[in-house]
């Protein structure tokens, strides 16, 4: 019989969609967390009982280990009692590309004093070749005796809490066995392969993992396009295709593209860590140009529809990159609102989660508070983001208060056929067009 495994002192720096979750789930998995942020207002509202981020499942995981979770700005309290500190921070891209690092570099120099530490442990994504620096910054500031190991996260937002206490697989990289063992007990409870490597093939397999998907994305859009040219339906061809067992079915959606914090960013943080190394590496270019196109096709298309888009009032459905989260950034809608705006079209918004926002392009537009509100006079609306509140949505009841109803469906939510028989123009990705009968 398997014995349990020992409980840990963790601190998480990062209060944000990866180290929320993570302290989270590993609160979960028994372990003493403290999660540190430099946002006042996201720390004062975890000590109040808010989540400040939405994610399913995260507010329940949190307030049943209230006991085991504590939060706090300050750097030195958090590491204190700490064993084992992993860097959950923002890496975003710089106008280079590369992953700006300077929140990791804050970590590092945030532990000089803390020689009771056992491991560092990096769950950011980063550069190849990351660790290495890192180990050197500690050995320079007299933490040689800390271990270092690399812990990529896999979790998709949206279903973040699943994917951490249900993963696919757990990669550690570990330059030692000693470290490699730690990050093993910590996940004690999660029912997963353990992939043990070195830290550099760690810090690889998490932007090889992103990019593929990505790749796959983009591919399939490509695909929709060209279905678009000749009358094929992308949907019967990606269904049968994602039948062989060697592609399988998963990101084979034709749509807006990719978004978020993970795809764009680390896409362009792969192919710059290519320049950097001498290789331009053309088909990870083309995937990122195919997905930066793809939300200005919708735009280009419906404008094509209405003869126009100046004066014209559309109904952006979603604004969100995907369902299930508030996450805004890198947002297909985004680009779409900017060139509705741009096109001289009146903009109304709808989004069940989204946050509100007071910069452009949406400060231009009109934020609506349900569904209806959004479609009232419009001459057309675009889904931007496939909210289950859409496919339940009365669209017989819709269409009566739309002008002349026109919907281009940006992610293949509903049925062609259904529409057009509710009385809608319906265009959607890499499908043919369907017209609503003439009265």
């Amino acid at each position: 019989m398997n014995q349990p495994s020992p409980a840990y002192r963790v601190t998480v720096f990062g209060a944000g969609y990866i180290g929320l979750v993570a302290g989270a789930c590993f609160a979960e998995l028994g372990h003493s967390v403290t999660v540190r942020d430099i946002q006042p207002e996201r720390i004062a509202a975890l000590h109040a009982g808010s989540v400040p981020i939405y994610e399913p499942g995260l507010a329940a995981l949190i307030a049943r280990n209230t006991a085991r979770l504590h939060f706090t700005l300050d750097a030195e309290e958090a590491v204190r009692d700490a064993e084992v500190v992993f860097v959950c921070v923002d890496t975003p891209p710089m106008a280079s590309g590369d992953a700006d690092l300077s929140r990791v570099w804050a970590v590092i120099e945030a532990l000089t004093e803390a020689t009771h530490l056992t491991a560092v442990v990096m769950k950011s994504t980063v550069p190849v070749g990351t660790g290495t620096r890192v180990r050197k910054a500690l050995d320079a500031s007299g933490l040689a005796h800390v271990h270092y190991a690399s812990n990529p996260e896999f979790t998709a937002e949206g279903r973040a809490v699943e994917d951490f206490l249900r993963p696919d697989r757990i990669v550690i990289g570990a330059d030692d066995d000693t470290v490699a063992k730690l990050l093993v007990d910590l996940h004690h409870g999660v029912d997963a392969p353990a992939e043990i490597m070195d830290v550099a093939s760690a810090e690889m397999v998490k932007l090889t993992a992103n990019a593929l998907l990505a790749t796959k994305i983009s591919f399939t859009n490509e695909i929709a396009a060209l279905c678009e040219a000749t009358g094929a339906d992308i949907t019967k061809v990606t269904r049968a295709t994602g039948m062989d067992h060697r592609l399988g079915p998963h990101f084979m959606q034709a749509g807006l593209g990719y978004g978020g914090s993970c795809f764009p960013k680390d896409s362009r943080a792969l192919r710059a860590l290519a320049s950097n190394a001498g290789h331009t590496f053309p088909l990870l270019s083309a995937v990122i140009d195919v997905n930066d196109l793809q939300p200005r096709r919708s735009v280009k298309r419906l404008a094509h529809e209405l003869g126009g888009l100046a004066g014209r009032t559309v109904a952006l459905l979603g604004m969100t990159f995907k369902p299930g989260t508030d996450d805004m950034r890198e947002a297909p809608s985004t680009v779409i609102a900017s060139r509705l705006l741009a096109e001289g079209a009146h903009v109304r918004c709808w989004d069940p989660v989204a946050p509100d926002l007071h910069h452009e392009p949406w400060a231009s537009t009109d934020r609506c508070a349900d569904l209806h509100g959004a479609l009232a006079d419009a001459d057309a609306a675009l889904i931007a983001t496939e909210w289950p509140h859409l496919r339940e949505a009365d669209w017989r009841h819709c269409a009566t208060l739309m002008r002349a109803p026109v919907l281009f469906d940006g992610r293949n939510l509903l049925d062609p056929d259904h529409m057009r028989d509710l009385g809608y123009t319906y265009l959607s990705v890499g499908r043919p067009p369907v017209r609503r009968q003439a009265p």
